[in-house]
């Protein structure tokens, strides 16, 4: 039989190295419970919430099971209601439902934007690794533009300006995405009002990724880019990380405030041509969680101070590590840590591009996982990693807060050296592996 020959720009797409790494973390401790292993891998690199998922959301899956028929592409109406209202609570955004689009997580509405809205792609880096395969996917041109250390991994502005003004003169689409998967930073609203402007000025829309918006540690501080440029924003936003439902798979869109109904006409039909609809009973589950609901709110505000505790306790630990630099993060769960300080270091040990730092960290005995290199869009020459700071048992330490919440630094110290003894660990391992770079 003759061998199935494949697209080549489906050949060109790799397994997300999140999930890749992860999942042979997974595998490996699955392994490791079975026999004595002496060999312990210190997952940094899969971006899951560990939290449990709270119970209203669950009770209304099971309570829903039975309704297995279609249902619209676009979203049930009832669930496109219950999450206009919830935009309007925690956001102010006052949303029509017929601008609600329903999709099986923020992923492939993300897929479906690239895919329907005309225009090159701008995905700033370091980057979240899921945008450029689905644009590589679609065979759709892109501009990468890096960010720098130096004004916080954001997007400046004047910098954009001058950047858009080299290109073609139309239609462009940016990729913001805030608290920023992987450095955790936030924008202001000051700095969103400043990069809407720069975007009305040049033909810019924008796909605002906000689904860590409510893992925001102080959220006060969260704007959604909803408010500041409604005409020229796709929101989306999803359960699977405040809410800890990645599994579920169902996210939203919100399109902007002077859509037509060809736009949404044309968001139906590709949702329709492509998934049908999303779960029913999921659907009708999740509207349980987007109408107003005391135990929900309660467990994302513990959420957001777990989320907080240990990001800044691991961001800060790296940051104590010679020759690396790492965020702070501000929400999400997540910071970005600088190895370029060891670059020369790095490169006499065989680590000459970005993408090996990843290899080299995992190999033994380190088995640090991490995502570093083309995942993040980063240069060959810039070594830099994401941390994902999940590694721990979500249930425990959300019943142990819940219990006798930490109330000083010192506690909070305490509280993660209780709770998540496997990233303290994984520190440990950081600084031997940086001791291993340096040894001649």
């Amino acid at each position: 039989m003759k061998e199935i020959l494949l697209e080549p720009h489906v050949e060109s797409i790799r397994m997300p190295e999140n999930l890749e790494i992860g999942l042979m973390v997974s595998e490996s401790r699955k392994k490791c419970r079975k026999t004595f292993c002496p060999l312990e891998y210190y997952g940094l690199a899969l971006g899951q919430s560990p939290l449990h998922i709270p119970q209203p959301l669950k009770n209304g899956l099971v309570n829903n099971a039975n309704f297995g028929h279609y249902s619209a592409a676009e979203g049930i109406a009832e669930l496109r209601q219950a999450i206009a209202g919830f935009n309007s609570r925690h956001f102010n955004l006052k949303v029509d439902p017929n601008r609600i689009i329903v999709g099986p997580g923020t992923k492939q509405l993300l897929h479906m934007i690239f895919e329907i809205i005309k225009g090159d792609v701008i995905i700033p880096s370091p980057s979240w690794i899921g945008y450029f395969p689905q644009v590589k996917l679609l065979n759709k041109h892109f501009h990468t533009y890096h960010l720098k250390s130096e004004f916080d991994y954001k997007i400046q502005p004047d910098n954009l300006a001058e950047f858009v003004s080299k290109l073609h003169k139309e239609q462009h689409i940016l990729v913001l995405n805030y608290p920023h998967n992987p450095t955790g930073l936030l924008y202001s609203k000051n700095e969103l009002e400043r990069l809407a402007t720069v975007c009305r000025d040049h033909n810019i829309f924008v796909v605002s990724d906000e689904i860590y918006a409510l893992t925001t540690y102080n959220f006060a501080d969260f704007t959604s880019m909803g408010l500041i440029y409604p005409e020229g924003a796709f929101i989306t936003n999803g359960l699977s990380k405040d809410r800890s439902a990645g599994g579920y798979r169902l996210g939203s869109c919100i399109l902007p405030e002077n859509n037509s109904e060809k736009l949404e006409e044309a968001f139906k039909k590709v949702a329709a041509t492509v998934y049908t609809n999303v779960t029913t009973p999921i659907q009708l589950g999740a509207i349980r969680a987007y109408e107003p609901n005391e135990e929900i709110e309660e467990y994302m505000k513990i959420a957001r101070q777990l989320h907080r505790i240990m990001g800044s306790y691991m961001s800060a630990a790296f940051n104590e590590i010679d020759g690396i630099k790492a965020s702070t993060p501000k929400g999400a769960f997540y910071f970005f840590a600088d190895f370029n300080e060891l670059s020369e270091y790095l490169i006499k040990k065989d680590v000459k591009v970005s993408n090996d730092l990843m290899y080299s960290l995992i190999s033994h005995p380190f088995h640090i996982a991490t995502v570093t290199g083309n995942a993040c869009l980063l240069d060959p020459d810039d070594f830099g990693a994401r941390i994902a700071f999940v590694d721990y048992d979500g249930k425990k330490a959300f019943d142990n807060y819940e219990a006798t919440p930490p109330k000083s630094p010192s506690d909070e110290e305490e509280f993660v050296k209780n709770n998540a003894p496997r990233m303290i660990r994984a520190v440990e391992m950081l600084k031997r592996y940086v001791r291993f770079l340096k040894k001649n």
